[in-house]
């Protein structure tokens, strides 16, 4: 794991060993721990900095400085986009990435984002227990507090497993589970203790955070269900996914055919139990994943990456609500330009071309129709192919208008109907690349949508689909252990 480095440690080591004085001159420009999280309110502000973490907020727009960069990711490694007008990920979107890569350090890497945070919300739980708290209301406070470091820790260790290991054996490597702040060299660990850990935060989590959702942008009981279910989804621990994902359903409905529209322009907020709030900061903008802004609203911006064909293809474009909701056929773009091709991606569109807002939409991290995708996917594991089809049933009928149920008449019929319905329902939310890891599938491009014959399939179980621990982390950290298939 990479340490922040403090660069006038040696200095003043030195110093305090040498003149006895100075450990009698108070120190000024230093806040620590003891003080800066003294309060309770101190402790609030350090969790809220621990929330503003996950933003996107750098000058350049970096995408590895916010979440953005899984939804990204995802797509880009997998099977939900075709180049656009730049090609400027060819080793990521082709699969040559090295531990060496650019597009890795400077885009992909979960390291500084998530170990960040873990080390924010451990500074928490250690201050946290001496913050004076007499009132009913503060020592209610103080215990959502804890439940929210917690929650963001055992989140923020699960998405690094995702992107380093995704593996339920238990012998496999894991990451490092940081639980106190630390500057040393720190080695990965096993899967098993590496989920023991965390889900024993999960489960001290739990209860202290509020049982319903009054502030969408902070952490709450059906969140902790939702995090519960997918930990358990990628452990194939599948009543666990089925008890902890009926949870979240029984209290957050899917969304209907009206409401689910306004889900992905933040009209209101169905189905969602925590979602990372997005301003029109140029970086911060999710839709300028697909495309940049535009300069008037008779004009569009470049065009990064396109819908793949296979995505665009998978739709009912007549009946289906999720079709006009993700994807556009927007005639602006060849109305100069008949080469251009007019096929975008308008599932973080926000407002009109050109005006503040446009690109401008929060980062949904939970909802229902994971959550059902979730319960599905288990109950056809555990041979329940009735319960299974109920539950592709409903969701597919609260997306498509005149729909008619279906018969899951084999395991292997149900698990591959559903992980289809993740491919539609899911697209551009973080899921793919990983979902096909889990399952031992392999990306399958159609030739529309692969730049060049190499790229259209990258094999199951391929050492590509976890990503390298990259070099300034090998040299920062030189007790970690790379994945198998690069080398240093």
């Amino acid at each position: 794991m990479k340490k922040n480095k403090i660069i006038c440690f040696s200095f003043l080591l030195l110093a305090l060993a040498s003149c006895k004085k100075v450990v009698e001159i108070k120190e000024t420009d230093f806040i620590g721990g003891d003080i800066a999280l003294k309060t309770l309110a101190n402790n609030e502000s350090g969790i809220i900095g621990a929330y503003a973490g996950f933003s996107r907020t750098s000058g350049n727009g970096n995408l590895g400085s916010g979440i953005e960069m899984q939804v990204l990711l995802n797509a880009v490694f997998a099977d939900e986009v075709r180049q656009g007008e730049f090609y400027n990920a060819q080793s990521t979107h082709e699969w040559q990435y090295s531990s060496a890569d650019i597009g890795l350090r400077d885009s992909y890497t979960a390291f500084n984002l998530f170990y960040r945070i873990i080390d924010r919300v451990n500074r928490v739980l250690i201050a946290l227990p001496n913050a004076a708290a007499t009132t009913a209301a503060e020592i209610a406070l103080k215990d959502r507090l804890r439940g929210e470091a917690l929650f963001l820790r055992a989140f923020c260790h699960f998405e690094l497993y995702r992107y380093y290991s995704n593996s339920a054996v238990g012998t496999d490597l894991a990451m490092a589970y940081m639980e106190t702040p630390s500057l040393q060299p720190t080695a990965r660990i096993t899967v098993t203790p590496y989920f023991q850990k965390l889900k024993a935060d999960l489960a001290a989590a739990k209860p202290l955070l509020p049982a319903a959702v009054t502030d969408i942008f902070r952490a709450n009981r059906p969140s902790a269900s939702a995090l519960q279910a997918r930990v358990a989804l990628y452990l194939k621990e599948y009543a666990d996914a089925i008890t902890f994902s009926t949870e979240y359903i029984t209290a957050i409905p899917l969304a209907t055919r009206t409401q689910f529209p306004g889900i992905w322009t933040d009209a209101n907020s169905s189905e969602l139990s925590f979602k990372i709030s997005r301003t029109a900061s140029i970086g911060a903008r999710m839709g300028n994943l697909w495309m940049a802004t535009s300069a008037n609203t008779a004009n569009i911006g470049g065009i990064t990456w396109r819908p793949s064909e296979k995505l665009w293809l998978s739709y009912n474009q007549t009946t289906d609500i999720r079709f006009a909701s993700y994807l556009k056929d927007e005639a602006l773009l060849t109305a100069s330009v008949p080469t251009r091709g007019s096929r975008l991606i308008q599932k973080y569109k926000g407002t009109t071309y050109g005006t503040p807002t446009e690109h401008v939409a929060d980062v949904k991290i939970f909802r229902t129709a994971e959550m059902v995708l979730i319960r599905a996917e288990a109950l056809a594991e555990t041979n329940n192919l009735v319960a299974a089809a109920a539950d592709l049933n409903a969701l597919r009928a609260a997306r498509i208008t005149g729909y008619t149920n279906v018969i899951l008449a084999t395991q292997a019929d149900a698990i591959t109907q559903i992980m289809s319905e993740r491919f539609k329902e899911l697209a551009f939310e973080g899921h793919r690349f990983w979902d096909l890891k889990r399952r031992n599938l392999p990306v399958e491009r159609l030739v529309a949508d692969a730049p060049n014959a190499a790229a259209l399939t990258l094999p199951a179980g391929s050492f590509r689909f976890l990503l390298p621990i990259p070099n300034p982390e090998i040299l920062a950290n030189p007790v970690i252990q790379q994945n198998p298939g690069y080398t240093n």
